[in-house]
């Protein structure tokens, strides 16, 4: 009756959901492009070293690992809107904050606030999954993890073409005209929150993994200028780890942890989370090596000396190829288990890896190159939310997508400092350069990576599971044997 009393302009609200939802997903990979490509120019406008600059991306992927998680565990109650719209709000003072020339320092917390935006997808997909039928909630979940990668090719030669043509400040303000344009739709057309009792915020978990992921990425950030045998740098892995494992442990114990680890027991769940660490590994070791060899002058034997907007269209069609996967990967999904598709997709992503350590003499070959890179990456990102959302009860989904969201921040970290660790290595005393065989070592590195994971792939996931981002609408008996039945059954019914 409810719904019926509402006619059309629920309606018409229901069929703007996932465009605003979408943009969401392009809002953190517009946040997410202001870092890399500008931080060359923040360091000859704001008079720092390179190193300085780079906190402009350091500190806003801490923030959004910090806060990731907490915004997930808030996001599945009552909530979730007020998070949504305060993430907004913070994103937008954010850039207009790090597009006033008012120094370092405010850029610095400008960027940092920005790291909100990066908690946005895990509450999308929630939203989704909540305010969708299923028949439109699975294709809209595999649609908005692949945005944030599709969006980082879209989003880098943007920002960098209004970066080099209208100088640096312009690239923030079009991020704060981005992120206003999302916050008015968002108020328009966000569902309320879902009526459910209020989780308790887990505090000292969110602590504990808030603290050890920090230190855990600072670490990956500092570990070339701190070096990599540094008594510093080890000191505070091993404090970070021995936190992780604390934190593990009071999980385990509490009754409403932060993120409900009891969940990974479900295959499923532990195949998505291993795959969004490696995918975000391998996804971030490529494309640091590509955008950092395709500017390169041509006088070291090497590269191409192109433009930061010539570099970002080379990660064009890494976008394009992505949003294709999205479409393909649901019709194998219903044909194929887990297993062969989590395969498939590392395998295109290995292809693409050799490729890069074999030809690369030619700029066509690299466009070709993260064409193929963008094709197994989104396929595999259009996998795994569908995996978990697929076994894990609605009122853990917010946490649950949080939680895998954190591991592909992990990974995108270390794939960009094992990238930077291994040229520097291939870069004689007095030089700026590396060699050319250092971009060969990563990528072989990469292509070590892939291989492991396809190895994971054939046997970490239950064999008699399909992929569940096209799966059909589970049974309640089958949905009675899932972690949080009830809640899962709910969601069947609808």
């Amino acid at each position: 009756m409810e719904n019926a009393a509402m006619g059309n302009p629920r309606s018409g609200r229901q069929r703007a959901l996932v465009p605003v939802l979408v943009s969401l997903g392009m809002l953190v990979a517009v946040v997410s492009s202001l870092g890399a490509p500008l931080v060359p120019t923040i360091a000859a406008e704001e008079h720092v070293s390179l190193n300085d600059a780079q906190w402009s991306l350091t500190v806003t992927l801490l923030v959004g690992a910090v806060v990731t998680p907490v915004m997930g565990r808030l996001g599945d109650g009552p909530r979730r809107r007020p998070v949504i719209l305060g993430a907004l709000v913070a994103v937008l003072t954010g850039c207009v904050l790090a597009a006033l020339p008012l120094g370092m320092g405010s850029l610095v917390t400008g960027r940092a606030l920005q790291g909100l935006g990066l908690g946005l997808i895990p509450l999308a997909i929630a939203t989704a999954r909540d305010a969708l039928p299923p028949e439109r909630s699975r294709p809209a979940v595999a649609l908005l993890s692949i945005t944030t990668v599709a969006g980082v090719g879209l989003g880098y030669p943007v920002t960098g073409l209004i970066a080099q043509s209208y100088g640096l400040y312009a690239g923030f303000w079009f991020g704060a005209v981005v992120s206003a344009a999302a916050l008015v739709a968002a108020v328009v057309v966000l569902p309320p929150s879902p009526r459910r009792a209020a989780p308790r915020l887990d505090v000292p978990g969110a602590v504990l993994l808030g603290t050890a992921l920090a230190g855990l990425l600072l670490a990956l950030s500092e570990a070339e200028l701190w070096g990599w045998g540094s008594a510093r740098l080890l000191a505070l892995v091993v404090g970070c780890v021995l936190l992780l494992a604390l934190w593990v442990v009071h999980e385990l114990r509490t009754a409403r942890p932060l993120v409900d680890l009891r969940l990974t027991k479900d295959r499923s769940v532990l195949t998505a989370n291993v795959t969004a660490l490696v995918a975000g590994l391998g996804m971030y070791l490529l494309l640091s090596l590509v955008t950092r060899f395709v500017q390169t002058p041509r006088e070291a034997g090497y590269g191409f000396g192109a433009s930061v907007a010539v570099t970002g269209l080379v990660l064009l069609p890494f976008s394009l190829a992505s949003l294709a996967a999205g479409r393909v990967v649901p019709l194998l999904a219903r044909r194929a288990p887990t297993a062969l598709v989590l395969s498939l997709g590392c395998a295109v992503s290995l292809a693409a890896v050799l490729a890069f350590a074999l030809a690369r003499e030619q700029l066509w070959e690299l466009f070709v190159i993260m064409a193929v890179a963008g094709f197994g990456i989104g396929w595999m990102f259009a996998v795994m939310p569908g995996m978990i959302v697929g076994s894990v009860p609605a009122h853990e989904t917010g946490s649950a997508m949080s939680f895998n969201q954190v591991l592909r921040y992990v990974g995108y970290s270390t794939g960009s400092v094992l990238s930077a660790a291994i040229l520097q290595a291939h870069t004689a005393a007095g030089s700026a350069l590396p060699t050319g065989d250092g971009y060969r070592t990563a990528a072989l590195l990469a292509c070590g990576v892939w291989v492991a994971m396809i190895a994971v792939a054939a046997v970490l996931p239950p064999r008699r599971r399909r992929a569940a981002v096209a799966a059909p609408a589970p049974d309640a008996a089958a949905v009675s044997r899932q972690p949080g039945g009830d809640a899962v059954r709910h969601e069947a019914a609808r």
